[in-house]
């Protein structure tokens, strides 16, 4: 369940308070469209409306991932831990939008991503990411990723929102005499 506290880190005046918000999973799955097994965020731990968020991910050797990449030396690949990284901002994203359940966040770029480090079974990734620019319909994204404080990627993305396209109605079932 959410719940806000204040952030000992403002900037801000003393009189003024910063809310920083949680998500469970729930909250996070009513934001995204994102389901298993490519839902790569477990839980929001901090969040500023509109500057950042952070965001955690449980690797466990159960993702299905792992069964190909490698057998015997499971590795994170890393282009899902940029993914990681957009999905977290695109809670923070679709969190401001009041018509998200019509919109869709989809990327726009990627730059500067780098791998550092492993990523393996039994990791708790550690995602923050920055807003670096919002305009109405696009932000781009400064994202970093810890394992034990130690970083193991960065990239900057962007992304845009869009319509969503309309779930088609179910076709009825016609029955036929053979």
């Amino acid at each position: 369940m959410s719940e806000s506290t204040p952030n000992p880190k403002s900037d801000h005046l003393p009189d003024e308070h910063v809310v920083s918000r949680t998500m469970d999973i729930i909250e996070i799955m009513s934001l995204l469209p994102h389901r298993y097994p490519f839902l790569l965020i477990d839980r929001v731990i901090e969040m500023e409306p509109r500057q950042r968020i952070v965001a955690i991910k449980n690797v466990t050797i159960n993702e299905q991932f792992f069964q190909g990449h490698f057998p015997g030396y499971p590795i994170m690949p890393g282009v899902l831990m940029v993914e990681a990284i957009a999905q977290a901002g695109g809670a923070l994203l679709l969190n401001e939008i009041p018509d998200r359940d019509s919109k869709l966040m989809v990327f726009t770029s990627i730059e500067n991503a780098r791998f550092r480090r492993p990523v393996t079974p039994g990791d708790q990734l550690h995602i923050e990411v920055t807003v670096l620019n919002w305009r109405s319909r696009a932000v781009k994204m400064g994202g970093v990723i810890t394992v034990d404080d130690k970083v193991v990627c960065d990239a900057t993305v962007m992304c845009q929102v869009v319509p969503r396209a309309p779930k088609k109605a179910e076709e009825p079932k016609v029955e036929t005499a053979e």
